[in-house]
């Protein structure tokens, strides 16, 4: 049963679902669903535990390798086609030929990137629920709002609860897109597509007193109105801004050239990715000026700073699917009120604990062939958990 409440001082309205409550044999088939997908969650936790320790090992071993063997090249060198195969590291500024150019705006900036960011004015619908039993049945309360904003994506109101009122256009006037220097030097080396792709700074273009040479054009707050009033849009309204990475020119507007570092392998007059003997690709570029050894440091700390997020990701993953597995214990006693609260709180307890030990098993198996004293510590930690657990049982059985 839907019925439909109307809010008359906001744009919104609520409808409200009426279900029965479900019985005991429909609870277990959804708990039964349930327990499919925390089975699936288990079994990959232990595959993003277990590679991520192999890819967190491979990646430190790639990074020490490299550092040994970079050579600190002068951007102003000339190319030595001894260092050919080598890695190699220096830090200069950028270089393009020429400007990249927007015809439709009239904009032009010497930079490696220059994106067109377009947004149009259009109807968001926003959902809130809850749920509450009322004369032996479940209640689902939605309440739908309606508010008008920028957005660069194109929102279907075909969707929309109430589709009346809050029609959007179809499409976009104009597409946001991204254009790339098709050639970008650092000193006398051209640099490769994988080291392009890391020059992501964008900063926005500041059009200041920019003239609008297109009459139906209105400039205002760095944008591009497609409107004669930007400030009272209407819905289908768009507006368009400019941001820019990696600027190369010579003293040019908006800015100085950036100096970037790179550390990648020259090929001929190139700079592309270096293989490792421990199987990874060494291409990195850095939007600062930095030495070949702070290059490295902060490539080892982002490896540690994906390992432990993917490690707690494994544990979360683990947890959640033990969760959902053992659920069916929970919906066995839920007709009993004091009961299930026991129950409820032994079994988050169970999941903690196991997760957590069967975590720790997984991460020392990975580093059992690297490093056995680590993998055996690990290995002692990892029955910590169930020790506690255990003997925080025996004392309850004695009392």
């Amino acid at each position: 049963i839907n019925a439909p409440i109307l809010d008359a001082g906001r744009d919104q309205h609520s409808r409200v679902h009426t279900r029965p409550n479900p019985g005991f044999l429909e609870r277990l088939g959804e708990t039964m669903g349930g327990m499919l997908v925390g089975v699936c969650l288990f079994i990959f936790s232990f595959y993003v535990l277990f590679t991520n320790e192999g890819r967190a090992i491979r990646t430190a071993t790639s990074l020490d390798e490299g550092l040994s063997q970079v050579l600190s090249l002068h951007p102003d060198m000339y190319l030595d086609p001894q260092n050919n195969n080598r890695l190699v590291h220096l830090s200069s500024p950028l270089r393009t030929s020429q400007p990249l150019y927007e015809p439709n705006y009239k904009v032009a900036v010497q930079a490696v990137k220059l994106k067109r960011n377009v947004e149009m004015y259009q109807w968001v619908e926003y959902q809130e629920s809850r749920d509450y039993k009322e004369n032996g049945e479940t209640k689902t309360e939605t309440t739908y709002t309606y508010n008008t904003e920028w957005k660069s994506e194109l929102i279907s109101s075909r969707h929309f609860d109430q589709e009346i009122g809050h029609i959007n256009p179809s499409a976009m006037a104009v597409e946001s897109v991204t254009v790339v220097a098709p050639e970008v030097w650092v000193g006398r080396f051209s640099l490769s597509k994988g080291l392009i792709d890391q020059v992501n700074n964008f900063q926005t273009l500041q059009l200041g007193g920019l003239p609008a040479t297109d009459p139906f054009l209105t400039v205002y707050e760095d944008h591009f109105y497609h409107t004669a009033n930007p400030r009272r849009p209407e819905v289908g309204d768009v507006r368009v801004s400019f941001s820019y990475a990696g600027l190369s020119g010579e003293g040019s507007w908006p800015g100085p050239a950036q100096t970037v570092s790179v550390v990648a392998m020259q090929k001929g007059d190139g700079l592309t990715a270096f293989r490792t003997r421990a199987g990874d690709t060494l291409e990195m570029l850095y939007m600062e000026e930095l030495t070949a050894e702070e290059v490295f440091a902060k490539e080892h700390q982002m490896n540690v700073m994906k390992t432990w997020a993917l490690r707690a990701g494994g544990w979360f993953l683990m947890f959640l699917g033990i969760s959902l597995t053992t659920r069916i214990i929970y919906t066995l006693v839920d007709w009993v009120p004091v009961l299930r609260e026991l129950v409820s709180v032994g079994l988050k307890v169970f999941a903690l604990c196991v997760s957590c030990s069967l975590s720790l098993l997984t991460i020392a198996v990975g580093w059992l062939f690297y490093r056995p004293l680590l993998a055996g510590l690990i290995s002692a930690l990892a029955l910590v958990p169930i020790l506690i657990a255990r003997s925080r049982a025996a004392n309850k059985k004695y009392q």
